[in-house]
């Protein structure tokens, strides 16, 4: 596989000066008996390689991933006044949820995005322990999709629990909904809806008491151009715009672009045919819709939690009898899978790790050599020797994690005026 410019390898060589014969002749230089004995000493006290047919790993960091999108967000930002705001909500006051805030602050203050954190219930209180109401967090994400001032929201997670979590994911507007949770922006990525309507993004967007830009679809007009900030990208139709994808399984496809796993050359939307994927994790936040991007971009994908396997797959295009296609987008399907967990990571590709234990190891003996590794997790879930058998390992990815989801605020800002202006034209 070739390697991407930017990657750092784990292999190190030694650099020959280039010698003419006529030099060397000039100079008539003769190794000394000290030179022999190091020769020798190195000789003796050399390693062979176990396997001398594996490729040195090459090791892709989530900083070479950003950075590309980095600096298309700081050109457009530079573009924009009043600069595009982001609102954190934190209601939990665990370590990790404070971490993960002022890391946000700090990305978002480098790319010149305003960045607001609200803090919640007890954790406004200066509480060092526990988490805020629901009914507390749930006027705070009310608040702000009410709040003109406020392009995009995030609330740190978890808080209460999957059930209760959910319910306030589905809170936050899908306009202002960086992060991709809502379901309009679920239903998008499940049934490989990649271009929407944003007046039907505003129509999914009425909260209880509607605010003015969530009602004024009748006339919107989006904007294809990029004038206001939004970032190039695939060809998007006319009247559409992209759908709003959950930031950190985008990171992993676009590590994956990266790294070349999928192929440019075949069709957008195909590019990971041919390929077998491992994801150890089915959480509906990353693991879930992670699988079907992967399988909605012709993969096959094994699916990996504690209640087994599950086989994630492109759906196939049925012709009917007047000729006519019977799925207009062929979205994945997802059927049992018998296989064991050492089958799956002995036929795959690419095996992506995000089991949040320290505990957890995924067997490097049981991986294809080559394999394409790569970690979400905070803990590492692959063995301490997966280099010696990976051809590219990814350790972490939380700085593209946090640039798409800035490159998302400015998706949702562009789609926002879009609909502004509809409602400036309605009503003259």
């Amino acid at each position: 596989m070739a390697r991407a410019a930017g990657l750092t390898s784990t292999a190190s060589s030694l650099s020959r000066p280039s010698c003419t014969p006529a030099l060397a002749r000039s100079y008539r230089v003769h190794p000394s008996p000290l030179y022999h004995q190091l020769a020798n000493l190195l000789m003796s006290t050399a390693k062979p390689n176990p396997d001398p047919t594996h490729i040195a790993c090459v090791t892709v960091l989530g900083e070479h991933i950003a950075k590309p999108f980095r600096t298309q967000i700081q050109q457009a930002t530079a573009q924009l006044n009043p600069k595009p705001k982001l609102v954190g909500i934190l209601a939990n006051s665990g370590a990790p949820s404070r971490a993960y805030a002022n890391w946000t602050a700090k990305a978002c203050e480098a790319v010149g995005i305003d960045y607001e954190l609200r803090e919640v219930g007890i954790v406004a209180d200066g509480a060092s322990e526990g988490t805020a109401e629901q009914g507390e967090v749930e006027e705070a994400i009310l608040a702000a999709n009410e709040d003109d001032n406020v392009n995009g929201i995030m609330v740190y997670y978890p808080i209460f629990g999957p059930r209760q979590d959910g319910y306030l994911q589905q809170a936050v507007s899908p306009l202002k909904d960086v992060e991709g949770l809502n379901f309009a922006w679920l239903f998008s990525l499940y049934h490989n809806i990649r271009f929407i309507d944003p007046r039907k993004i505003a129509m999914a967007a009425q909260v209880l008491t509607p605010s003015p830009l969530q009602i004024s679809t009748a006339t919107a007009t989006p904007s294809t151009s990029t004038s206001t900030g939004a970032l190039p990208d695939q060809q998007t139709p006319d009247g559409l715009v992209k759908a709003i994808l959950p930031c950190t399984p985008l990171a992993i496809v676009k590590t994956l672009e990266h790294c070349q796993v999928y192929n440019p050359l075949r069709p957008y939307g195909s590019r990971a045919f041919g390929r077998t994927i491992t994801v150890v994790n089915r959480s509906e936040v990353v693991g879930r819709p992670l699988a079907a991007l992967l399988a909605n971009d012709g993969a096959r994908v094994f699916s990996v939690d504690l209640d087994g396997v599950q086989e994630f797959t492109r759906k196939k295009v049925v012709e009917g009898e007047d000729g006519k296609k019977s799925n207009f987008h062929p979205y994945h399907v997802i059927k049992k899978c018998d296989m064991s967990l050492e089958q799956c990571l002995a036929a795959s590709d690419v095996v992506i790790g995000g089991v949040p234990s320290k505990s957890y190891k995924i067997p490097t003996a049981q991986l294809k050599e080559g394999v394409v590794a790569i970690n979400f997790s905070e803990s590492k879930n692959f063995e301490d020797d997966i280099k010696e058998k990976a051809s590219i390992y990814c350790p972490g990815i939380g700085k593209a994690t946090i640039v798409l989801l800035q490159r998302n605020l400015l998706r949702l800002r562009e789609y926002q005026a879009s609909l502004r202006k509809g409602l400036e034209q309605q009503q003259q």
